[in-house]
């Protein structure tokens, strides 16, 4: 049975949550797992879904292992974070939305889904452009931040599409940022671009990209393998936007 089990206690206030599911350029999984890191979140819940593998995540230095998708929370900023370490399948999209949707509406929280639109050749000298989508009453946070709106129709698919037609569907106030992003290599820039310009206005909170920065080589080393298996992986898997045109 689909479902979030807590692993721990939370005391929240309408938080924020952060999606980090992996993607084009893994902008999303970049910038949460740098939110999570620079906020030192508590792991509270993990997401056990038909269609999720059943597989067991270690990391560097530890014996400890997680399950793949992961729940943390911050309290004292009121912020949750979705973390990933696999790609959702197509196949399970829907049911991981639906159960992933009841979790956050019972607590009451804004998701914030990140995804990144592919384009190529992306100048690495230009700043990404971003923009923002919303569901129930949301789009007033856009404008409040000065968001940009869609610069022409597109559709957001993968699992991050599957969350957003969930909210609308349900009428949940929900927010959607779409980044400009490298459809080819991890892209900690435009990942950059999502947290100075969408994630800490939006979430008021102030995690610092000078170390992403600084970082970015290690940071395209470490998720080129997730990046590999994500281009292995059916298209319409994987978290994207994409200009309707493409479709016409």
């Amino acid at each position: 049975m689909a479902s979030v089990v807590p692993v721990a206690d939370v005391d929240l206030d309408e938080p924020v949550l952060v999606e980090g599911l992996p993607g084009v350029g893994l902008v999303g999984k970049i910038a949460t797992d740098h939110v999570i890191e620079q906020l030192d979140m508590k792991f509270v819940a993990t997401v056990d879904c038909e269609g999720i593998p059943r597989v067991a995540i270690y990391d560097e230095g530890t014996r400890d292992v997680q399950p793949p998708v992961r729940i943390y929370a911050d309290e004292t900023h009121d912020v949750l974070a979705l973390q990933s370490d696999i790609p959702i399948s197509r196949t399970a999209a829907r049911e991981f939305a639906g159960c992933v949707t009841t979790w956050i509406d019972e607590h009451n929280a804004l998701p914030l889904y990140l995804s990144g639109l592919p384009v190529q050749d992306l100048d690495p000298e230009t700043v990404p452009e971003l923009f923002g989508i919303a569901t129930g009453n949301a789009a007033g946070i856009l404008d409040d931040h000065e968001i940009s709106r869609p610069p022409e129709r597109g559709v957001v698919g993968g699992p991050t599409g599957a969350l957003l037609n969930r909210a609308g569907a349900r009428d949940i106030d929900a927010l959607g940022l779409v980044v400009e992003s490298d459809p080819q290599f991890p892209d900690p820039a435009s990942a950059r671009k999502l947290i100075e310009d969408g994630i800490e206005p939006i979430a008021e909170i102030d995690v610092g990209t000078e170390e992403l920065v600084d970082r970015a080589e290690e940071i395209q080393e470490q998720k080129e393998k997730l990046a590999q298996r994500m281009q292995e992986a059916a298209e319409e898997e994987s978290t994207q936007a994409k200009p309707l045109r493409m479709f016409q």
